[in-house]
């Protein structure tokens, strides 16, 4: 029979800095929703508006802002960041429930013997390592995956199923690559000649920071001449190109589906939200927020919120609308010819 994990509040309070409201011997063996989460589970609030599912909530306890406490009487962990302090334990939980394996290199791996593997790294069947390639203390190699050769891949690392490293990229420390994600793939680069297309080699290579997570079937190119570069603490859903010889800078954030194309420079703590495109060699600066579908075509040079996406709405009235836009040019017209005959009409 499988031991069920517990902690109280009190060994939670003490390993996040939380205070703790009611009984701390209160004993919680998981996260849960605030809805769905039984009277075992450690639930959160972090966005005011779910307050009604907070009283009602059967959890055991729950991570809440100081400013909540008077909508919720039962044991609780206070902080004035819950949704930082729910990623914490959330951590805590997985890595706790993670089954010990021993370092180890799967018999069915392919290794080639120039390899160097430090202290503690384990390759997964089927898994394939590149010549002179480099893994440094814990890294984990998932069954199937392919690391090339040259590749370095810093400390604790976490290369999932059947990714794929290309030769001579350079992956930080504690750097998570889920399932399918390529990296260092050629960039789309050709040349046009007289019988067609001429493709142009790809000799730079991806650069990813420490603290870096890639999504699942992401891909990143290598660059054609320098390097494609990921800061540090970068964070990339699931199903995101990343064009050649893009730079990306610390902290920014990239939502599934977005398209990024060659050259583009976007700044440290961004957030591209789902869809979102950009055209190449523009920049973005710090702090640009760019919501859900927007096509950026120029450079941005100020923080801010940016968009373009449209906005859903009942079918007949997105006829309506895209009627009217196609007939403003006329109207600018008109008014310009109002304009101009009104001036006319004054000097005279």
């Amino acid at each position: 029979m499988t031991e069920v994990l517990t902690w109280s509040l009190a060994e939670l309070a003490s390993a996040f800095h939380l205070d703790v409201r009611g009984e701390p011997s209160v004993r919680v063996s998981g996260l849960h929703t605030l809805q769905s989460a039984g009277p075992e589970h450690l639930s959160f609030l972090a966005n005011r508006k779910y307050l009604e599912q907070l009283e009602k909530t059967r959890a055991a306890a729950v991570i809440v802002h100081p400013s909540a406490l008077d909508r919720y009487q039962g044991p609780a962990l206070v902080t004035d960041q819950p949704y930082l302090a729910y990623a914490r334990i959330s951590r805590m939980i997985e890595a706790a429930r993670r089954p010990i394996v021993e370092a180890q290199i799967h018999p069915q791996a392919v290794v080639d013997a120039t390899a160097l593997l430090e202290e503690g790294v384990q390759i997964g069947p089927m898994a394939v390592v590149g010549a002179y390639a480099v893994l440094r203390r814990g890294v984990v190699v998932g069954a199937g995956a392919v690391i090339g050769d040259r590749v370095v891949l810093g400390e604790q690392s976490h290369i999932f199923a059947r990714a794929v490293i290309y030769p001579d990229c350079i992956l930080g420390c504690r750097v998570r690559v889920h399932a399918g994600a390529v990296i260092g793939s050629d960039g789309f680069g050709f040349a046009p000649g007289p019988d067609g297309w001429e493709r142009i080699a790809q000799l730079g290579r991806v650069v990813i920071g420490d603290d870096c997570d890639i999504g699942a079937n992401t891909t990143i190119d290598r660059g054609a001449l320098g390097d494609t570069v990921l800061g540090r603490g970068v964070i990339v859903d699931n199903q995101v190109q990343i064009a050649h010889n893009v730079s990306i800078g610390d902290g920014t954030a990239i939502a599934a589906c977005v398209g990024i194309s060659g050259s583009t420079q976007i700044g440290q703590r961004c957030v591209l939200a789902g869809g979102v495109g950009l055209v190449g060699h523009i920049h973005i600066a710090d702090h640009v927020q760019l919501t859900g579908m927007t096509m950026v075509t120029k450079s941005i040079e100020q923080p801010g919120s940016y968009s373009s996406g449209s906005i859903c709405e009942p079918t007949a009235q997105w006829k309506k609308t895209a009627v009217r836009v196609k007939q403003l040019e006329r109207l600018v017209e008109r008014v310009a010819r109002l304009e101009r005959r009104i001036q006319t009409d004054h000097l005279s």
